[in-house]
């Protein structure tokens, strides 16, 4: 009988192809399905789902996904995994913590919210000097009063189809529960964006049309006016994604709850 293990995982994005397994690429998810297989034994690892699956040069410190392991396997590692796991992972790749649950748990579907940040700054100084792969330069000075209300128009439900790269027959109604700018006390301004889900490119492009206004070459109601378009806009800058960090994913508290949205997730994408 298998056993359900959720994974929660961090990574620097720098030097990885995305999350999702390529040939020939250094990815997330092929990293660490060798170590598994290293931990586990060939086949020993399986299913290895993820909450959100990041494009190259994202990071993620609070990254979720699953995978099922034989029970005769898992009960005499049980103590000591995510031990094991970081001596067989890369210092840019680590597993925070190894926990049991239910066969419900979908770390994709059956969450509820994934919760993003996004760094940027835009003093003199540049990138702080041990943030600066995760932080971006901006050339000139942004508005974060700007900035702010003119994320506050993209707060709910909506179409997102001018900030998503499309995909055939797929949706781009999403809903944003948050997003909001604030600036650090060593400068940085940091962008906090959570919704149910995201489509391809959203979050970059969200901040990137946020990032015209800031700086003043468009007008505060641009970025929810685009709302209104059925395709992409071509004329949203995708922002970098040196900038982007996954920080949370969120789940219902129970195997109930988690079962409950996975079919609510899979109807809605249908």
């Amino acid at each position: 009988m298998p056993v359900r293990l959720r994974l929660d995982v961090g990574y620097d994005g720098t030097d990885f192809s995305g999350w999702a397994a390529q040939p020939g690429r250094r990815t997330v998810a092929g990293v660490l399905q060798a170590a598994l297989e290293r931990l586990f034994g060939t086949g020993g690892a399986t299913g290895l789902t993820v909450a959100g699956r990041t494009d190259a040069g994202v990071h993620a410190t609070g990254q979720v996904c699953h995978l099922d392991v034989p029970a005769q396997r898992w009960a005499p590692l049980a103590s000591t995994v995510a031990y094991r796991l970081a001596g067989l992972l890369p210092a840019d790749l680590r597993v925070a913590a190894v926990t049991e649950v239910p066969a419900a748990f979908d770390a994709r579907f059956s969450a509820l919210s994934r919760r993003y940040a996004y760094r940027v700054t835009d003093t003199p100084w540049a990138a702080p000097v041990l943030r600066h792969r995760d932080t971006l330069t901006w050339p000139r000075p942004l508005d974060l009063a700007a900035m702010t209300e003119a994320a506050a128009a993209l707060v709910g439900e909506h179409d997102f189809a001018a900030y998503c790269r499309r995909k055939q027959n797929a949706s781009t109604i999403r809903t944003v529960l948050e997003l909001g700018w604030h600036r650090d006390p060593d400068g940085v301004l940091v962008a906090t964006v959570a919704a149910d889900a995201f489509c391809q490119a959203m979050v970059r492009s969200l901040v990137g049309a946020l990032l015209a206004v800031g700086d003043g070459r468009r007008p505060v109601p641009w970025p929810g006016g685009l709302l209104a378009l059925r395709q992409r806009a071509d004329a949203v800058m995708v922002a970098p994604p040196h900038g982007l960090t996954l920080v949370a994913v969120a789940y219902p508290g129970d195997a109930a709850g988690y079962a409950q949205r996975a079919g609510q997730t899979r109807a809605r994408r249908g």
